[in-house]
C-alpha cells in the first residue's frame, strides 16, 4: 500500500515539475494576448505562479532579468517529495 502511495506522490511531483518546466520555457516565447498559446500560458500560470511566487518573494532576479526562482522551486519540490516518501517508508 505504501509503495503505491509513494509511486503516486512521485508521479504527481514529476508531472508538476514538467508543468513548471513548460511554463518557464513558454515565458521565453513572445506571445500575442489572444490565441491558443496564450490560453495555455494563462492556464499554466494559474497552476504554477502560486508556488513560484513563494520563491520570487525571497529570490530577486539576477541582473534584473534572469529569474532563478523556478530552479530553486524545482529543487525544493524534488527534495521535499523525497523527504516525504522517505518518512512514509
Amino acid at each position: 500500500m505504501l509503495t503505491s502511495l509513494a509511486y503516486l506522490i512521485y508521479a504527481l511531483s514529476d508531472a508538476y515539475s514538467m508543468v513548471i518546466f513548460v511554463y518557464v520555457l513558454m515565458s521565453w516565447i513572445p506571445m500575442a494576448e489572444t490565441g491558443v498559446v496564450a490560453d495555455i500560458n494563462r492556464v499554466l500560470g494559474k497552476l504554477c505562479d502560486p508556488y513560484l511566487n513563494l520563491f520570487r518573494r525571497f529570490i530577486p532576479p539576477i541582473g534584473g532579468m534572469v529569474d532563478i526562482s523556478p530552479i530553486v522551486a524545482l529543487l525544493v519540490l524534488q527534495f521535499g517529495v523525497r523527504l516525504i516518501v522517505g518518512l512514509l517508508l
